[in-house]
């Protein structure tokens, strides 16, 4: 079988809980799994570590191109230091995707998403998984939830209460990042034609899953 048969490319914005779907979905097909958002959000914070200005396409690609990363199950290390909770917080993927609409760094970063492939097959999730990585994918899924219920999602991976100033500033960060994503002019994010739509704002992660896993089976 060709390998991209075995591709499961799924998309969306912040918070949208693709993440989680995505690694679920591959560990009960027994396939890989990619984030490619934590690849950039990777790359942002290392740029902040290292003084980078987010917006210098050569630096940040230099950097993006010998990332000193290793995924370890739950847990990303950056040149060896837990930064699992690092990546997630709202300034980093402001930062993400600041360097995300750099065509340098999106070019750094093609090849190395690819090679996640392998004969066990890959669920992917990013914001151009089915547009750009692998635009073959047999099935493309474009995951998605409601602002309020995406902010809700990330309070409570930060440890956050759902209402107040930090829940406030969250929101607004989601929204912001929802239009910079829209409107980057490289590779943005777009539901395709071919792509199926998944709302999960009423769905739990165990029905989003199986829907999942039902239009896999459908191939």
């Amino acid at each position: 079988m060709d390998l991209i048969q075995n591709v499961i490319a799924i998309d969306g914005p912040s918070a949208s809980g693709k993440g989680t779907v995505a690694s679920r979905v591959a560990a009960a097909l027994g396939f890989d799994y990619l984030d490619s958002g934590a690849l950039y959000r990777l790359t942002a914070l290392y740029a902040q570590k290292k003084n980078v200005d987010w917006n210098d396409a050569e630096e940040v690609a230099k950097l993006a191109k010998d990332l000193p990363i290793e995924f370890d199950g739950q847990i990303v290390r950056l040149a060896g230091e837990d930064v699992s909770k690092a990546i997630r917080l709202e300034n980093i993927g402001m930062g993400a995707s600041a360097v995300a609409s750099l065509p340098p760094v999106r070019e750094a970063l093609l090849q190395r998403q690819r090679d996640f492939l392998t004969e066990k097959g890959l669920v992917g999730d990013g914001r151009d998984m089915g547009s750009v990585i692998f635009p073959n994918a047999v099935l493309k899924i474009f995951l998605t939830a409601s602002p309020q219920v995406r902010a809700e999602r990330r309070a409570k991976q930060l440890g956050l209460p759902i209402s107040g100033s930090d829940f406030d500033r969250i929101l607004s960060d989601i929204e912001a990042r929802d239009e910079a994503d829209r409107r980057r002019p490289v590779a943005p994010l777009v539901q395709l034609p071919d792509a199926k739509l998944l709302d999960t704002s009423n769905l739990t992660i165990e029905e989003s899953v199986k829907k999942v896993l039902d239009w896999y089976g459908e191939k």
